[in-house]
């Protein structure tokens, strides 16, 4: 099953359109945001997913009431940490800052996080996977990314967002 990631959103609306384009036609079944939406502005266009999205508020989520009214309709926003199960079974844990959480991982396949605005993919000695997908605004390192996780054998790969019309670049694994 193909799961979409990103987070640091930071108000970037039209990256936010891309990412959510490019997770719509590589076919993800659920798509999780780890925070920083920033403001409600970037909410409405989440209501073009295909698929279903959880999130987390970041640091930098001002107007948490009204990113949590927009995001009702399409499940709400955890305030903190959260655990969710795919479809296929696979246990995620979403959060924001990886620090947050490191003490109380438990029994979590893959760990989804942001903060750091610096995409990381990497597996611990348990074969637990890390996914850091990066900014998706793209405002503090000029190169917007994103990431997809494969759970049929726990793989992920960090997705440059292209520009529209581009096709996206795909390294990492």
């Amino acid at each position: 099953m193909r799961v979409g990631v990103f987070g640091d959103t930071h108000d970037h609306v039209d990256n936010m359109r891309r990412a959510i384009s490019f997770f719509n036609e590589a076919g993800c079944k659920l798509v999780l945001h780890a925070g920083d939406f920033v403001s409600p502005l970037v909410v409405p266009p989440l209501r073009k997913l295909t698929c279903p999205i959880v999130s987390v508020f970041g640091d930098n989520d001002g107007n948490k009431t009204g990113i949590q009214g927009g995001m009702r309709v399409l499940g709400g926003v955890a305030g903190g940490p959260v655990c969710t199960t795919s479809k296929d079974g696979t246990r995620f844990l979403l959060t924001h800052d990886l620090n947050d959480v490191r003490e109380c991982i438990g029994d979590c396949q893959v760990v989804v996080f942001a903060h750091t605005h610096r995409p990381s993919i990497a597996t611990d000695k348990s074969g637990r996977l890390f996914v850091n997908p990066g900014e998706a605004s793209g405002w503090t390192k000029r190169k917007p990314t994103i990431a997809v996780v494969e759970t049929d054998d726990l793989t992920a790969q960090i997705i440059d967002l292209p520009d529209m019309g581009q096709p996206p670049a795909i390294w990492g694994s």
